[in-house]
């Protein structure tokens, strides 16, 4: 059901995409690019209700769609890779090799001899 939907979604984001790149800028008719004028492309009213109508049916399947992939998502069963792994806990501090040093860190000596 879900690889169903999912296509569906794919297939609705295409057609969303196709629609709104259709629709005319405010100066530009889209009959002008095939060679005919825009009121007789798409009919006497144009392609502007045509298009408008279009595209907000397939933004409304689009968010039909992803609400419903959302909520199979969350109803999914919920695994892990750590899943049969037990849990260990550490109650003593990892000790390294050497000694830790936890005082103070030795500058340069003081005492430097100069060419006297």
């Amino acid at each position: 059901m879900t690889a169903v939907l999912v296509i569906i979604h794919v297939l609705i984001c295409i057609g969303l995409v196709i629609s709104i790149l259709l629709q005319s800028g405010k100066g530009s008719d889209l009959g002008a690019a095939f060679g005919g004028s825009s009121q007789t492309l798409f009919g006497s009213t144009g392609a502007a209700t045509f298009l408008n109508k279009l595209t907000a049916f397939v933004a409304i399947g689009f968010m039909v769609t992803s609400l419903s992939l959302a909520i199979l998502s969350s109803r999914a069963p919920r695994s892990s890779i750590m899943e049969g792994k037990a849990k260990t806990q550490q109650n003593e501090p990892i000790k390294t090799g050497g000694q830790a040093n936890t005082g103070p860190v030795d500058g340069p000596s003081s005492e430097t001899k100069t060419g006297n």
